[in-house]
């Protein structure tokens, strides 16, 4: 039988070695990144990851109908799997079977129901491809950047494969013997029946041209596979089991050593080239699927700023390709660099042309992200972009002294004031002139009657309009029994705005102050009125020694009203909430604030489109608070104006720098008349009769 497919079996072996010579060489580039230590912990949780998001295709259903048709197809080919056993057989045997299961009934419908959900799912994907074709919308289009042609390509590929395992399977149903499954095989049989014509012998001749194709085909799809975007097939299982768990959200992935005396003149930090990210961030930008899911929504990008979360990776991985023979160590003796200049040539600069930022990443691709997460969330992949944008950002402050020029003012401002306008630490009680009680400052260890250290924060403490949120709260709080104390003038700023935008020493040393602070004082619950505080001291210092239980405002006024302790009153009014990104996506307060607002009796809770998960930014994060937005349209009046379509009396939020941004933009609009811009804690405060 090997001499009646010579031609097919060499095919066949060329492209196996092929395919397998890609592989080896993709995975020895990954294995060149920096080591990474946090990945191969917690197995079980990697494990429902995998079936969740691999074999659930849980991400990806999140889309319903490119979803569904991303579903069929994975699926299918998982049982089709089968089919390619029994080409291969069938080289050998036109009566070939699987053993045991070779003439189950079941076997059969599986293998041709799935065959025939493919095809649809392909057509789907070509509706959906020319609906958004980026010739057609532009940056509109989620596939705008992304290699169209080669998708088209493995999307006639996939056709093909399920063409012609029908085909040679119909044929075979007309000669006797041939074809191991009875009617259930529908597609199979009713196909046959429209060849049946042709004879015995003219089908036994189209089995074996068919049979042959479909070999060819599969294997030929498979080197295609390895050598495009698609070889995200075998490498999106992979990324997923070692992706950050439960999320790539909310702390950063690493906290590095920042102790000088454990430095040296060779330290790096960030990542300034290729070689300095880890292998898993290498990992990532291989498995990109350029599905575009990231892209469309991101803010940036959606007000016409050059960021896109997907080209951001392609643009790596082009450059990590590149530098294979570098990174490989295969490059000709003195010729390494990308260019072809010698190994360490470097520009008119005296920068290595190896350097990420400007010459890969463009600086306002850079500093354009609010670090929302939007991108992680979205991605079926679990792709982390935030922490590679935030490792280049790194590079640039701390290595290179690179960023906007207006970041240097805020910067200063945390490091001598303790805050990133530079008011000052006098200014940080004033927010309680006016109540009608003392607020307890400690200065020595908490008591122990004092249940809570209420961390005001900057805004909340500084900022006109978060003070009035900050009164609400202390109100609410008194009014309900709850024991608290603030550090008035002595609180400074937990380095949220340093850390996002790349300033890691000054983080580290303004956490490791608080830390310090916060132990002398016996300090073990935290309130906090800031999303960004909360995720800064609840899942970022833990990293540095600070292991505190910190509650959001919003969770524990929800908490407060459930045990009877808040009792909300009346308020005839409608509201439409917006996420914070560092209260819902990043750490997942969603439920809490709404809860708060449906206790209000007579008001009506509308929600916007972007809501929840899918939430969209307010234009403040990621220290884009303190940047100038001078590219595209501003992100705070998109948000704005999808509040403001939803025609209610108020826009409520959770986040003093959201509440800023929004207010801002109704004001921008002139709506301020119309529609104001209040915390939760404030409306609750409203509805009960003082």
């Amino acid at each position: 039988m090997l001499s009646r497919y010579p031609l097919v079996l060499a095919v066949c072996a060329i492209c196996l070695a092929v395919a397998a010579r890609r592989m080896y060489f993709i995975y020895r580039l990954i294995a060149s990144g920096a080591e990474d230590g946090t990945r191969t912990k917690g197995w079980a949780r990697r494990l429902r990851a995998e079936v969740r998001e691999v074999i659930g295709q849980q991400k990806l259903l999140r889309w319903s109908v490119p979803g569904l048709a991303h579903a069929f197809t994975f699926w299918g080919f998982i049982v089709l799997a089968l089919t390619v056993i029994e080409a291969f057989g069938d080289l050998f045997s036109p009566t070939f079977a699987l053993p045991g299961i070779g003439h189950l009934a079941a076997i059969g419908f599986l293998e041709d129901f799935f065959a025939c959900a493919v095809l649809v799912a392909v057509s789907v994907f070509v509706i959906i491809r020319v609906v958004q074709s980026p010739r057609r919308i532009e940056r509109r289009s989620r596939f705008f950047g992304s290699h169209t042609r080669a998708a088209w390509l493995v999307l006639g590929m996939i056709t093909s494969v399920i063409v012609t395992l029908v085909l040679y399977r119909a044929a075979q149903t007309n000669v006797t013997g041939d074809f191991p499954y009875g009617w259930w095989a529908f597609a199979s049989h009713g196909i046959g029946d429209a060849l049946r014509p042709l004879g015995v012998s003219t089908n036994r001749t189209l089995s074996t041209v068919f049979v042959d194709a479909n070999v060819i085909v599969i294997v030929a799809f498979l080197v295609l596979v390895v050598y495009s975007k698609h070889l995200h097939i075998f490498l999106a299982p992979l990324n997923i089991a070692f992706s950050r768990q439960p999320r790539a959200l909310g702390a950063l992935a690493s906290t590095p050593n920042m102790d000088p005396e454990q430095l040296d003149e060779n330290s790096t930090f960030g990542v300034g080239t290729i070689e300095e990210a880890t292998w898993k961030q290498l990992l990532d930008l291989a498995t990109c699927t350029e599905c575009g899911r990231c892209q469309s929504q991101c803010p940036a990008w959606a007000t016409g700023k050059p960021l896109s979360p997907k080209l951001v990776i392609m643009d790596l991985r082009d450059e990590l390709f590149a530098a294979a023979p570098r990174l490989l160590g295969t490059a000709p003796e003195k010729r390494g660099a990308v260019d072809g200049s010698p190994v360490g040539a470097e520009t008119s600069g005296g920068a290595p042309e190896r350097d990420l930022v400007p010459r890969v990443i463009d600086p306002d691709v850079l500093w354009s992200c609010t670090t929302c997460g939007a991108c992680v969330e979205e991605c079926p992949v679990d792709i982390e972009h935030v922490d590679i944008i935030l490792d280049m950002r790194r590079h640039e402050v701390l290595m290179e002294s690179r960023f906007p020029p207006e970041a240097g003012g805020m910067l200063r401002n945390v490091e001598s004031r303790g805050d990133p306008w530079g008011i000052g630490a006098s200014k940080r009680l004033e927010w309680t002139d006016g109540l009608e009680f003392a607020v307890e400052v400690v200065s020595e260890q908490l008591p122990d009657d004092v249940e809570y250290l209420f961390f005001v924060g900057c805004a909340g403490a500084l900022d006109e309009r978060a003070r009035r949120t900050t009164r609400s709260i202390a109100r609410l709080l008194h009014d309900a029994g709850v024991r608290f104390a603030v550090l008035g003038s002595a609180e400074r700023c937990t380095g949220d705005p340093a850390r996002r935008l790349g300033n890691e020493y000054l983080y580290q040393e303004q956490a490791k102050a608080n830390i310090a602070q916060f132990d002398s004082l016996r300090v073990r619950k935290v309130i906090v009125s800031c999303p960004h505080c909360f995720n800064s001291i609840g899942r970022e210092y833990p990293a540095l020694g600070g292991n505190y239980e910190v509650v959001h405002h919003a969770q524990l006024l929800a908490q407060l009203v459930a045990d009877g302790r808040i009792t909300p009153g009346e308020l005839n009014a409608s509201v439409t909430y917006h996420d914070p990104c560092y209260l819902g996506r990043h750490n997942r307060v969603f439920d809490e604030p709404r809860s708060v607002l449906e206790a209000v009796d007579g008001l009506t809770s509308i929600e916007m489109p972007r809501c929840r998960e899918k939430g969209f930014c307010c234009g403040a994060g990621g220290a884009r608070m303190w940047l100038e937005e001078n590219i595209g349209s501003r992100i705070n009046l998109d948000r704005t104006d999808e509040a403001l379509s939803m025609n209610t009396d108020y826009v409520g939020t959770a986040c003093p720098y959201c509440m800023i941004m929004i207010d801002d933009a109704v004001k921008t609009r002139g709506r301020e008349d119309e529609v104001q811009v209040l915390d939760i804690a404030q409306l609750l405060e409203q509805s009960i009769e003082r």
